[in-house]
């Protein structure tokens, strides 16, 4: 049996270890590819995929950047494959940024990874267990996590 230890601990645990799966892609451990991410990119490639095919702007906006310094990081990250920009279909002279396929292979372990848990967490528990975990997710996401 599992010892049962309290809350935050479990939930900290849970975290890091996903946090290390990126750190490990970010430090390039294990991944051979032609054209590498130093580590920063890797985090401005994750910001991009968390902020939902952002804006040039919004994505410096967020990083705190300046323009031609996001100008430059997009630019590499487009030459490199990792990132492509998309032509807004309302504004035409605004572009998106979206993560490739390249990125989410390469470096998206936790991508990989969350579907896997998510599979066992389904063999493990009962669907009724399945399904009260599942609403405790959506309440975190939705009304406690407001930050």
């Amino acid at each position: 049996m599992i010892e049962k230890r309290p809350l935050e601990d479990s939930f900290t645990n849970i975290y890091k270890k996903f946090r290390m799966g990126l750190y490990s892609r970010a430090f390039n451990q294990g991944i051979e590819v032609d054209k590498p991410l130093s580590s920063l990119e890797v985090i401005c490639v994750e910001v991009i995929y968390a902020l939902g095919k952002p804006t040039i702007n919004e994505f410096a906006s967020f990083c705190q950047f300046s323009a031609p310094n996001a100008a430059y990081k997009i630019n590499s990250l487009v030459n490199k494959g990792y990132v492509h920009r998309v032509q807004s279909t309302v504004d035409k002279r605004e572009y998106h940024l979206e993560v490739t396929e390249k990125y989410l292979q390469t470096y998206g372990f936790t991508y990989h990874f969350i579907p896997k848990v998510m599979s066992r967490i389904r063999e493990t528990f009962s669907p009724e267990e399945v399904e009260e975990f599942e609403r405790m997710l959506d309440v975190i996401d939705m009304d406690l996590m407001e930050e």
